[in-house]
């Protein structure tokens, strides 16, 4: 018997589509060589290196690739949308709903708890004990930042169903909208000086990114009726990129495609225009190099390496910062100098860093990769039950993403003092974050396993 990867490698059908899981493991990949590319640290704290020097900021144009992220997984859920409606052909789609969301936040959540729940214990025990300062202090804050991006893709599954439903009845006229809607808000927002209206747009730009994905899955990104192959992803790549520098040229956009501190605008918090133009140039790239990478995947051990990848992708994103920050508080500890940020010694010194980050995020994985495994399929019910888990599991997955992005803001430092952040207008600490994400996600389990449980009943 060999490896289970190699095992799982094998095992691939000959219809999978491997690209997808090379874009998803490099996207996420691209995201944490960025963050350690980026952290400016010093014994004062923790800068970025972008800010330190804006010569830079151009890099975010190859480094922020979430845009791929949202377009694979806008993709990957419209296929596991579609079989699981496949498998229950009769009756309300309340059970198939529920079990798609239950599937698909396993997969996400299971880590992310795991992770909140030891950085928890962890912050909590290090403030009990008189901690808490210096780079400790600024660790317990960021940590939790990344964990933005497992909200608004909590969100994004949880629109898979009406949105495919959109798509399937407009296909591209979809997209549009949601792309005009991202661009009305901006007028409103820049033009019109309307207040708070730019937060719509973490809906309307990375739904439309999403939408790209059930593109993908319907075949529309690469060919059509006027349009032959490779024409449509050189069309979008170059109108992308061409929207996206005139906007930044000529309009109140960043050049940064991720947020800097002290700026008015962010491209990122709230999402623009400019990061949608952005998004849609990616796309259009890496749909350019499909044919490529598909000879090079054919290669058993491409493949394998990938395979490999995409079963600890997640927690090596969730771990990558813990490991980064881990690695310099140990320097400082052992009086390793840090050289000024951007300086030719700092510059020396970024291979050892990145070097010994990848060797303790390799460690972590080690130890929670177990949490990543995907559970067993959900196989919805043959016959029409399960009535009322839609909106259960449609509460739970709202809940799951309030807390989530809750969580990625206020961080753990300050737990004694009972910190807070404002979501949405309304304080949140982190133990309310984490207790209504766990809420969420048990109303979710709820919800999936009542519809299973009714399917397997006969009249």
């Amino acid at each position: 018997m060999g490896s289970p990867v190699r095992v799982l490698a094998e095992a691939t059908p000959a219809t999978r589509d491997r690209y997808v899981d090379l874009l998803r493991v490099a996207s996420l990949a691209a995201v944490v060589l960025g963050h350690w590319l980026m952290a400016a640290v010093t014994p004062d704290g923790v800068g970025n290196l972008l800010a330190v020097v804006p010569a830079l900021q151009p890099l975010t144009w190859l480094l922020q690739v979430m845009p791929v992220f949202f377009f694979v997984g806008g993709f990957a859920h419209a296929l596991s949308y579609r079989s699981l409606l496949r498998k229950r052909p009769e009756g309300s789609t309340d059970s198939v709903y529920a079990a798609f969301l239950r599937a698909r936040l396993q997969r996400l959540l299971r880590p992310t708890m795991v992770f909140v729940l030891v950085w928890g214990a962890a912050a909590l025990l290090i403030q009990l004990l008189g901690g808490g300062g210096g780079l400790t202090g600024v660790t317990l804050r960021l940590v939790t930042q990344p964990l933005w991006f497992i909200g608004i893709y909590l969100a994004m599954v949880a629109f898979t169903p009406p949105l495919l439903r959109l798509h399937e009845r407009y296909g591209w006229g979809a997209f549009a909208g949601l792309a005009g809607a991202a661009a009305a808000v901006d007028v409103l927002r820049f033009a019109a000086g309307v207040p708070y209206v730019e937060f719509l747009n973490f809906a309307f730009v990375w739904l439309a990114v999403h939408q790209l994905g059930f593109l993908r899955a319907d075949g529309r990104l690469g060919v059509g009726p006027a349009l032959p192959a490779l024409r449509r992803p050189a069309l979008l790549a170059g109108g992308g990129l061409v929207g996206a520098v005139a906007l930044v040229a000529f309009g109140p956009y960043p050049l940064s495609m991720v947020g800097m501190p002290g700026e008015k605008v962010s491209n990122m918090a709230p999402p623009t225009l400019a990061l949608l133009c952005h998004g849609l140039w990616l796309v259009g790239a890496v749909e350019l190099l499909r044919a490529p990478a598909a000879r090079l995947l054919a290669r058993p051990r491409a493949w394998r390496t990938v395979v490999a990848a995409n079963g600890v992708a997640m927690t090596a994103f969730l771990w990558h910062l813990t490991a980064m920050l881990g690695v310099y508080g140990a320097m400082l500890a052992l009086d390793v100098p840090l050289p000024e940020p951007a300086t030719a010694a700092w510059w020396a010194q970024t291979p050892l860093r990145l070097a010994f980050a990848a060797a303790l995020t390799a460690v972590l994985v080690a130890a929670f990769r177990t949490f990543e495994r995907p559970a067993a399929p959900a196989t919805p019910p043959a016959t029409a039950t399960g009535t009322g888990s839609a909106p259960l599991a449609a509460l739970g997955a709202t809940l799951c993403l309030l807390g989530v992005l809750g969580l990625s803001m206020v961080g753990f430092a300050g737990l004694l003092e009972g910190r807070t952040a404002l979501l949405i207008a309304v304080p949140v600490s982190a133990p309310a974050a984490v207790a209504t994400t766990l809420c969420g996600w048990l109303l979710v389990e709820r919800a999936g396993r009542g519809a299973l449980r009714g399917g397997s009943q006969r009249p």
